[in-house]
């Protein structure tokens, strides 16, 4: 019994990898119409109307006893996520997922880094996996960057690595929502209502595309898309965030490879793959130390 429920976990993991690797195709398309701004805006409207009537079928209340972490949640979460769609619309779709994916290493840096320092380094001998985690990681982002982005893509190459940094801390303060037995729901409900606000009030700044029907049923998969992905990533977790299923969230890389080698012809050099691979296999070693550490890790989402 044990293992077929691992079993059904590591499917739903696998399944909200494929809804956000899709996700990511969508954001591609839509961005040759879009600006990143309204990409967010959009995302978060349908994201609201979407976790709105979730709470309301599940009996979730929308008031909260803590509304301050719900606000830092979106705050660092929304500019992950803007920096993330921006990454997506000018790099390649396989290295704009990498560099994001990149917050596993972070989370477990921070996380183990934090603890060791409040015991005052009394486990400073344990770093040593840490960093080799670490530079590992950096080391797989030097070998992406270098030869698969062009001089003027470094900005958005920048972009990417920082909605994964970003996004590491916007996890760690979901795992602290969660503690506090804030539902999953009402915390996705309120990260979608902080990107559509946030979206609109940049929008006034950035301006708005005209756009036609056609363009505009790029939308409606990406929030709905993002949903799907939130909700089979929390079932996967139901029973606790084991190994095996924190690192099948990689799997998001290999289907954003195969998306862009088919649908945009994104071509990737050999010290791009390995650079690609050093990163999954940093990430996956990341989340053991992590899991090691600290056995209730956060969730990831986006």
């Amino acid at each position: 019994m044990p293992s077929r429920r691992s079993g059904m976990q590591a499917s739903w993991m696998v399944l909200a990898s494929l809804f956000f690797a899709t996700m990511s195709v969508c954001i591609k398309f839509a961005a040759v119409h879009f600006n990143t701004f309204e990409l967010v805006c959009y995302r978060g409207a349908i994201g609201v109307v979407i976790m709105g009537l979730l709470c309301r079928s599940q009996g979730v209340s929308l008031a909260t006893p803590v509304p301050m972490m719900h606000v830092w949640r979106t705050v660092v979460g929304v500019a992950s996520l803007s920096a993330w769609f921006y990454a997506i619309a000018y790099l390649p779709l396989a290295t704009a997922m990498t560099l994001n994916y990149m917050s596993g290493i972070w989370v477990a840096v921070f996380l183990i880094g934090g603890t060791l320092v409040m015991g005052k380094l009394q486990d400073a001998s344990k770093q040593g996996p840490v960093v080799l985690t670490l530079l590992a990681g950096f080391a797989g982002v030097i070998m992406i960057l270098h030869p698969t982005i062009e001089k003027d893509q470094l900005f958005a190459g920048l972009m990417g690595l920082m909605s994964g940094l970003i996004a590491s801390l916007a996890y760690m303060q979901v795992a602290a929502l969660g503690r506090m037995g804030e539902p999953e729901t009402r915390t996705v409900f309120y990260f979608s209502l902080g990107a559509f606000v946030t979206g609109g009030v940049c929008m006034l700044f950035t301006g708005v595309h005209a756009w036609s029907w056609p363009q505009a049923l790029w939308l409606l998969p990406i929030g709905v898309l993002a949903a799907l992905g939130q909700l089979c990533m929390t079932r996967a977790y139901t029973s606790g965030a084991t190994l095996v299923v924190a690192n099948l969230q990689y799997s998001g890389i290999v289907f954003s490879a195969l998306y862009g080698l088919f649908l945009f012809g994104d071509e990737l050099s050999l010290m791009g793959w390995a650079g690609m691979g050093l990163i999954i296999a940093s990430g996956i070693a990341a989340t053991a130390l992590r899991s090691r550490s600290l056995p209730n890790a956060p969730a990831e989402e986006h």
